[in-house]
């Protein structure tokens, strides 16, 4: 059996670590989610969609997910002003992983 060394742990555990830091956070895979299957959407529309999300929690973790880059925030000035959230293309090369993790969880949880 092959022996890795704690270098070489580090380096394959820093990258999922960092993928979990933010998508493990609440809310956050089932805002990716609906922005996945309903394509853009404003802050009421995605607040009703998600159901039982606080504004603040919700507005968080939109800011997140956007400074992340793996949505992006369109401003159309309107009138009226408006803002819509998108899946970025990163956030949509994410969504064939999500599909594997539910149906992973469906057979094992």
């Amino acid at each position: 059996m092959k022996q890795l060394t704690h270098q070489q742990c580090l380096g394959a555990d820093a990258a999922l670590s960092r993928a979990f830091s933010l998508l493990g956070k609440r809310w956050t895979a089932v805002v990716l989610g609906t922005l996945g299957t309903g394509g853009p959407t404003g802050f009421r529309e995605l607040s009703r969609a998600v159901g039982g999300i606080s504004d603040s929690v919700l507005s968080d973790r939109l800011t997140e997910l956007t400074q992340a880059g793996l949505i992006t925030r369109t401003v159309d000035a309107g009138p009226p002003i408006s803002v819509t959230y998108a899946l970025s293309e990163r956030g949509a090369a994410l969504m064939p992983a999500f599909e594997q993790i539910s149906t992973w969880a469906q057979e094992h949880l």
